[in-house]
């Protein structure tokens, strides 16, 4: 169960945040949304997929952790095993939240930091500080702050990504195949990847219309970060031979 509250530095100045990373601190998520403007640093430690929302249909990418539910494959004694932790994870459990606020008679929608206080990170003993002795914010709340403020515009670029991608028919629906050394086989299904078939085809003006508006780059490297299939693969082995 979730509480998300309007963070205040009355009522919530003696709270911390643990900052250690684990199962137990709800940190076992086996993937998680991504953008654009975060797949060089996704890239590098994560393989990038997509991911269709049955309800709504809208396509987001996603940077996998591991292959099923509640099985983040990088939580490591207490610690993430990557030198990267993605920015929807990092800001956990901080989320953006909406106000309404009136003035001259024009209503306005304005972002406020909300916080989960259920979450079992959450508490007064220890961790980081949420605000400084006399009510200013820390500098762990104001790293949160810039996460948030980066993560919002990052998703909200994907709109146009997803757009570009789909125009160009560059998305296509990937089963994974995957053999554990227990001999156990198991696919992975509901993702979609890069069509490196149809990008190869892609005219000249096409190919300039995707780099002019950046997602060219950022389409080879979800395709570059498919190799990383293979590490979650023997960090899975890992963990079956623990």
């Amino acid at each position: 169960m979730t509480n998300h509250v309007l963070l205040n530095n009355i009522e919530h100045k003696d709270l911390k945040i643990n900052l250690e990373r684990s199962a137990q601190m709800g940190d076992n998520v086996w993937y998680t949304q991504t953008f654009p403007m975060e797949f060089r640093s996704a890239q590098a430690h994560y393989p990038i997929l997509f991911q269709k929302d049955n309800g709504t249909g809208q396509i987001t990418p996603v940077t996998l952790f591991g292959f099923e539910n509640d099985n983040n494959l990088f939580l490591k004694n207490g610690k993430w095993d990557a030198a990267y932790i993605p920015l929807a994870v990092q800001r956990m459990p901080f989320y953006i939240g909406f106000q309404e606020s009136t003035v001259d008679g024009v209503t306005e929608k304005n972002r406020v930091l909300t916080l989960d206080v259920e979450s079992p990170k959450v508490n007064k003993t220890h961790g980081a500080d949420l605000f400084l002795e006399y009510g200013g914010n820390s500098d762990y709340l104001e790293h949160i702050a810039n996460v948030l403020e980066a993560l919002h515009h990052g998703l909200q670029e994907n709109s146009a990504f997803i757009e570009a991608l789909t125009n160009c028919e560059l998305l296509e629906a990937v089963t994974l195949d995957i053999e554990l050394n227990d001999g156990s086989k198991n696919q992975l299904m509901g993702f979609y990847t890069i069509n490196e078939d149809n990008l190869n085809s892609l005219s000249q003006y096409k190919l300039a219309k995707l780099h002019s508006q950046g997602y060219l780059q950022a389409i080879y490297m979800v395709i570059a970060s498919q190799v990383h299939i293979n590490d979650l693969v023997a960090r899975k082995n890992t963990q079956i031979a623990l």
